[in-house]
């Protein structure tokens, strides 16, 4: 007979009980022993085997999902679409449930692996993840695989080998693509233009950037990108220096600007309004915010492009579902993504991305 095993209760603030938060005193040896505790608990789910599969799947489903943010637009809409998606399940008399759980700040690896690592010794169900980097997440991903712990990753990619159940995501790449597009259209195939990117081991915002360099390249030869090695940082205050120190440099050579992601976006527009150069420079961003519509209708903003995370979120959750559910599911689930202009903003197939009716 299969042990019982019994789930830590979860405070609000995303520590487990009796574990206190990491503090700059003793961090090493904090670290050491999570460490030693996930190992720990890994041999004896390992020990559980079978039974203990059995055990979780005779239960309520639950979900630990991992974003790798909270304060962006992009990561609230993506958990009004899990849990719509977990509600649905519910009622429909698979009982769901998600645990949300995001790193304090975007660049914190460290600590979206010790969530990861948490969740695989609360012995959930399943993991949701967004990893921050796409290659330092694969471990403890693959550790979650060696007790049975499947993993679907979401918004941005892992790096192979991995073992994961599926990937939800945008096509960044495309995102990209559309992105030069625009900035080619707007300059009318001429003129100088400078890219800042996000961070460095973010696979989607890296596909999103290459994916505009490569349009650039491939449709608009006379195009030349003056700056293409500087990063905005996990914040827009991060966002606002990095292109402060640009604009310094290049703002009397430049006629266009893209930036990939959404807080490189207000970032960028708060520098430029700054200097009075809003407007008079065409700039094409990456993600929606509610922000960015006036700028847009002010011409300040000349398009940006808009994923979909409400049903991202949403796509996520039903993918590992179906897959605890015995069920086959895609290896890539493509979530969407459209070029938002002043021109398309008020149609109906754009309003249902940036404004769905679950994000009212």
């Amino acid at each position: 007979m299969a042990s019982v095993w019994h789930m830590p209760s979860i405070r609000g603030d995303g520590y487990t009980r009796g574990m206190p938060p990491s503090t700059g005193v003793g961090r090493g040896a904090c670290l050491a022993a999570r460490r030693w505790g996930v190992t720990l608990m890994l041999a004896l789910l390992a020990m559980a085997g079978c039974g203990g599969r059995d055990a979780r799947n005779a239960s309520a489903i639950t979900i630990g999902f991992v974003p790798k943010g909270s304060t962006h637009e992009h990561w609230k809409r993506v958990r009004i679409g899990a849990e719509k998606a977990a509600a649905e399940f519910s009622a429909a008399g698979t009982p769901v449930s998600v645990i949300w759980k995001a790193p304090m700040r975007e660049d914190d690896r460290e600590q979206q692996l010790q969530v990861v690592e948490g969740f695989t010794s609360q012995g959930v169900s399943g993991i949701v993840l967004a990893p921050l980097d796409s290659s330092a997440l694969r471990r403890p991903v693959e550790e979650a695989a060696r007790v049975g712990i499947p993993t679907v990753i979401f918004d941005s990619a892992l790096a192979p080998p991995n073992r994961i159940v599926s990937y939800v995501s945008t096509d960044n790449g495309k995102g990209g693509h559309l992105a030069g597009r625009r900035m080619g259209e707007l300059l009318k195939g001429t003129g100088t233009v400078l890219m800042l990117r996000y961070q460095e081991g973010s696979a989607a915002t890296e596909e999103r950037e290459q994916g505009f360099l490569d349009q650039l390249h491939s449709a608009y030869p006379g195009i030349t990108v003056i700056s293409s090695d500087q990063y905005a940082g996990p914040t827009r205050d991060t966002a606002k220096r990095a292109s402060e120190n640009l604009l310094n440099r290049f703002a009397s050579k430049i006629d266009g600007i893209f930036t990939s992601n959404e807080s490189a976006t207000g970032g960028m527009l708060l520098a430029l309004q700054d200097i009075g150069r809003a407007g008079h420079v065409a700039f094409v961003g990456f993600d929606f915010s509610s922000s960015f519509l006036e700028p847009l209708a002010r011409g300040e903003i000349n398009g940006f492009i808009a994923q979909h995370p409400v049903n991202m979120g949403y796509l996520s959750v039903k993918t590992m579902v179906e897959h605890l559910q015995g069920k086959a599911v895609p290896a890539v689930v493509d979530t969407g993504v459209i070029l938002v202009t002043a021109d398309n903003v008020a149609e109906a197939s754009v309003q249902a991305v940036i404004n769905p009716p679950d994000a009212r």
